[in-house]
């Protein structure tokens, strides 16, 4: 629970213009040149901060052949320090899959089909987020993809301003297709997006290995069990691994009190 206290706080953070969502006005305060560490739309009438995918997809289809030290700076600084911790606790679209994951009906375990479907979202990274807007000029995940963006500002947006209601193509139809299937998905499997779809995702977890924050195994207690494995609801093939969210399952899990979240100083927190 204390998870998901860190996450709905995040979501609040985040989105905390409020009166944003009555007026459906985007915010374009000072604030906005920020980047925030997980997925949450710059478009939605709440937000303060900007998408850190959302700008880097911006910045490479207004300027192809500009490097964009700031975002790639921003995504070396948040991964380096939380790697894919940032997915666990650090993302509202997250906390909306595990909330829906709630509801009591039939789930999809993890198995080879969803560890294969999990490199899904490198490709989606390389082709929508990287080869789309360099070479099309379009910030492609967001345009054709992106169910955060449509459920967090496309619906706001349409439902306050009977003008852009007006204007409805096949595009907004598209996106909501997309957001309704994600919708459907997520009571049945765990965390969907974020194991399949999510570029962001998929760049933190590169940064996985070497974070600062994050979980860690002592060797010397670890028996081979598998516990934690079989606890994990992602598609993991050991703990820490470019899977791994760090949401702590597996320290719960662990009969020899072997795995411990670990600090920037190397250090370990006691097991709750």
């Amino acid at each position: 629970m204390k998870r998901k206290y860190i996450q709905l706080i995040t979501a609040v953070l985040y989105n905390c213009h409020i009166t944003g969502f009555a007026t459906g006005k985007i915010y374009k305060g000072s604030t906005k040149g920020i980047c925030v560490p997980g997925l949450n739309c710059y478009s939605c009438p709440g937000a303060i901060g900007a998408c850190t995918l959302g700008s880097l997809q911006s910045s490479l289809a207004s300027s192809a052949f500009r490097i964009p030290y700031y975002i790639l700076g921003t995504l070396l600084l948040f991964g380096i320090l939380f790697g894919r911790l940032i997915c666990g606790f650090l993302c509202p679209f997250g906390l909306i899959q595990e909330l829906l994951y709630m509801i009591p009906v039939p789930k999809i375990r993890k198995n080879k089909v969803t560890k294969a479907l999990s490199y899904a979202k490198y490709a989606i990274l390389i082709v929508f987020v990287i080869a789309i807007p360099v070479f099309r000029m379009l910030p492609g995940f967001c345009k054709y993809i992106c169910p955060a963006g449509t459920l967090e500002a496309g619906i706001p947006l349409i439902l306050a301003d009977e003008h852009l209601r007006a204007r409805i193509g096949w595009l907004f139809s598209w996106k909501v297709f997309v957001l309704a299937a994600c919708l459907l998905l997520f009571p049945v499997c765990y965390r969907a997006f974020c194991r399949f779809l999510c570029p962001l995702g998929a760049i933190y977890s590169l940064f996985n290995p070497v974070s600062f924050f994050g979980i860690a195994v002592d060797e010397d207690k670890c028996t081979g069990c598998n516990a934690c494995i079989s606890a994990c609801k992602m598609d993991i093939r050991k703990v820490a691994d470019h899977e791994c969210i760090h949401c702590g399952e597996c320290i719960r899990s662990c009969p020899e009190g072997a795995i411990r979240y670990k600090t920037i100083l190397n250090k370990t927190l006691d097991k709750e």
